[in-house]
């Protein structure tokens, strides 16, 4: 096997690894981080109204929808997110969910992002809630710090959900074919 796909399947692996026990939300018990990704997802809400004000109409008519923070990370040939978010029903059911992503590819950076899915049908929220799990190729350039820089994202429609993404901060540039994984959050599921 070439020194190449060793190294990517060990930075895989450990990839793997780190974002299955570094993705929770901040806070030291659940209420607290609950309240962090509730904070966190009025804050993407409002400046995806402010940015694209025809999105509030499009979002009440939707079954539901999720709204994830992520930290991305890329070294020369690997990458790795983490992430934690909530998914939203019509009726206000509120499921806590984690990310982890890891990837192999050219790229350089670090970039901290929010996203928003809305879910066409219920039965796309439902699959996405119980088996979310999203893979593909990757391409972005972003760069920004704090109010300063220039953000790129917009909206991707695929597989029954629309998705928008902004980046918080951050400078990136990579070019990755990554594997992703959502999947409901244990700990603040259940009280």
């Amino acid at each position: 096997m070439p020194l190449f796909l060793r190294f990517s399947a060990l930075v895989l692996i450990l990839g793997q690894a780190l974002l299955i026990t570094s993705c929770a939300a901040p806070g030291q018990t659940r209420d607290e981080q609950r309240q962090h990704i509730q904070q966190t997802e009025r804050q993407v809400l409002d400046e995806l109204y402010r940015l694209k004000p025809d999105l509030r109409s499009d979002l009440a008519r939707a079954p539901g929808y999720a709204v994830f923070s992520n930290v991305n990370v890329n070294l020369l040939f690997a990458s790795a997110s983490t992430g934690y978010g909530v998914a939203v029903g019509k009726s206000g059911e509120r499921t806590y969910m984690k990310m982890g992503e890891v990837g192999v590819g050219l790229g350089l950076g670090v970039k901290d992002f929010r996203a928003l899915f809305v879910f066409d049908s219920p039965e796309v929220m439902n699959r996405f809630v119980e088996h979310g799990w999203s893979f593909g190729g990757h391409a972005d350039a972003a760069a920004k710090a704090q109010d300063k820089g220039v953000a790129v994202g917009g909206e991707v429609v695929a597989d029954g959900m629309r998705v928008y993404q902004l980046t918080e901060s951050g400078i990136a540039l990579q070019a990755t074919l990554k594997g992703t994984k959502y999947w409901k959050d244990g700990e603040l599921n259940f009280d």
